[in-house]
């Protein structure tokens, strides 16, 4: 059973229905993966998971993603997974990618990359064409990260090891999947999510936006003319989202927000909030920008 500090249930109250909330991040969270279309077809190897006793649900904004039902055993441990034709994944940090719409000429940098999801996301949209600069500052991350593409069998990707406020270069598509408090996470009262409920401090978030708002206005200066940037986190907070790019978009007069629409429920501020009551997934938050000419 999840408990809330006086503090978050508070604030929460005045963000949502916190009742539907509570009832909601309380639920096992479903598992779900991405197929790779580098080396499968949605299809067959949806049907292999299938036939492995895992019963299969689409993922209505993402044709290559799926919910997997209980099995036999971890859907870790399947040959599909280890051999690279499924990434497990949150269904909704598929989105960012899928908002991004990367094409197979660009060149793209995905500036907090580990531990690869949506590097591998936008490798298989770009089928492996173009360039992508997978950047991650921890070093102990960067090790999954290489793990991930190579099993995955990425081969546009070049990888970098550093601060994201360091990058330099020229971008048509920019992903900032920035660093952020995860307080989207909190779901299906595991560990994790008590350990981030019990770590959760104003404080820390107020640091964390100033983060994200210094990371944004440098990615910022790396797109091109009239390339896109794709801003997410894994967290709830208005600091961190909407407030992040109501910032950004006051200080740069190239911006310009775009609307975009996806086949789940959300609130629209500055971009698309997806609470985990909606649609019985993580918190997630997706703003899209585009650099005006």
């Amino acid at each position: 059973m999840l408990t809330f500090k006086p503090k978050f249930a508070e604030k929460y109250k005045n963000l949502t229905d916190f009742e539907e909330y509570k009832e909601a991040i309380q639920q096992p969270l479903r598992r779900s993966f991405r197929v790779n279309t580098l080396l499968a077809d949605a299809d067959s190897a949806k049907e292999r998971i299938e036939a492995l006793g895992f019963p299969i649900e689409k993922i209505p904004w993402c044709k290559e993603g799926f919910y997997a039902g209980k099995g036999s055993f971890a859907l870790g441990n399947t040959p599909e997974h280890k051999e690279g034709r499924i990434f497990i994944q949150s269904a909704v940090s598929m989105i960012p990618c899928i908002v991004l719409q990367p094409e197979q000429g660009d060149v793209v940098l995905d500036c907090c990359a580990a531990p690869g999801g949506k590097t591998t996301h936008l490798a298989a949209l770009m089928k492996n064409l173009g360039v992508i600069v997978a950047n991650e500052a921890d070093g102990k991350r960067v090790g999954i990260l290489i793990e991930n593409l190579e099993r995955m069998q990425v081969m546009n990707a070049v990888v970098t090891k550093m601060s994201a406020d360091a990058l330099t270069g020229s971008y048509d598509k920019i992903l900032l999947d920035a660093p952020c408090s995860a307080s989207g996470t909190i779901f299906g009262g595991t560990k994790e999510s008590k350990r981030t409920l019990l770590e959760w401090n104003p404080d820390t978030i107020r640091r964390l936006a100033k983060l994200q708002k210094k990371l944004l206005m440098h990615a910022w200066k790396l797109l091109k003319p009239e390339g896109s940037l794709v801003y997410s986190t894994c967290s709830l907070e208005p600091e961190e989202d909407e407030d992040v790019v109501k910032f950004f978009l006051e200080h740069e007069n190239s911006a310009q927000l775009e609307r975009f629409d996806l086949p789940l429920k959300y609130d629209w501020k500055n971009g698309m909030k997806i609470w985990p009551q909606y649609n019985q997934t993580e918190g997630f938050f997706i703003s899209k920008i585009r650099k005006l000419p």
